[in-house]
């Protein structure tokens, strides 16, 4: 039995959360991959997984003995890239990661450039609006919006977006602009899912943050499908600053109740910290850090 690649499959199995995803992730026949993890629990003498009907969750020695094969996992992956050179000249690949449109708007521009300057370095963009584990989903760098809550993570900030309010001019001509947070309830209201509810909206005024009841006639879970009903004059939107400068700039948005808006949402780029960084994460954040940040400023 290799146990590196035994590791490496039980890592892939608990990181998927079951032996089919694993066996999707590591582009091996299923029966292989149960079988690597039963030659790996008789090794050991005792059982890593507990196996039922909807899910697989790690025993009390499998916990233990995981978190063992990550720090080897990685120790190996380590030395594998330091001896390619990975830590002197920039080569190789790097995962990232940032939420979907602002990937699309800010990021994938910077990531082109980029890779015509570093033509020995393959990116690989993934594009989520939920916040992923960089150890465990094992990527490089990632743009994160919003307040930082791991103190582990090294970041550089490259901006700020606000949360702003905005409607079409044509739906603002027939309806009114509300003047006050108040006045949404006279409103058709669509919803963001990760950035309101569907029921309430949360403003700032001198007395504080105070959150107001709106109607949602659409409660979207993408930006874009959000930003296209409210062009489209289905009624006033919540959304980030830097999602609808174009629309702004073209006049088919327009903002409103500025004033009584949240605090802006800082903006950074972050990676792991551990160890020593390799040349191809050093590079890649000098490149895209201050690119990001003129875009950003740019479009503030």
């Amino acid at each position: 039995m290799d146990r590196l690649d035994a590791m490496a499959v039980l890592l892939a199995v608990v990181e998927g959360g079951s032996l089919s995803a694993a066996s999707r992730r590591l582009k091996t026949p299923l029966p292989t991959v149960s079988r690597r993890i039963s030659e790996l629990e008789r090794h050991l003498k005792t059982r890593l997984l507990n196996r039922s009907a909807r899910q697989i969750t790690l025993t009390d020695a499998g916990k233990s003995y995981v978190e063992a094969c990550r720090v080897i996992v990685e120790q190996v992956d380590e030395a594998e890239r330091t001896a390619m050179g990975e830590y002197a000249i920039p080569r190789g690949s790097l995962k990232i990661t940032a939420p979907v449109v602002f990937g699309r708007i800010h990021l994938l521009p910077v990531a082109l450039e980029f890779l015509k300057a570093y033509p020995e370095i393959d990116l690989r963009l993934v594009q989520s609006d939920h916040v992923l584990n960089l150890l465990e989903d094992r990527i490089d760098v990632a743009v994160r919006i919003g307040e930082l809550t791991d103190s582990s993570l090294l970041a550089t900030r490259v901006g700020a977006t606000r949360r702003v309010v905005c409607a079409s001019p044509a739906y603002l001509a027939a309806r009114g602009k509300p003047q006050k947070p108040e006045d949404l309830k006279m409103h058709d209201c669509i919803s963001l899912e990760n950035l309101s509810t569907a029921n309430a909206w949360r403003f700032v005024t001198g007395k504080g943050e105070r959150t107001v009841p709106v109607r949602s006639r659409l409660f979207a879970t993408t930006a874009e499908s959000a930003i296209d009903a409210a062009i489209a004059g289905a009624g006033i939107t919540r959304v980030l600053s830097y999602m609808v400068d174009s629309a702004r700039r073209a006049g088919t948005l327009e903002f409103v109740l500025e004033e009584f808006e949240p605090p802006a949402w800082p903006i950074h780029i972050v990676h792991s910290g551990q160890g020593s960084a390799p040349a191809k994460l050093r590079a890649f954040i000098d490149w895209v850090a201050p690119l990001l940040k003129a875009r950003i400023t740019g479009h503030t």
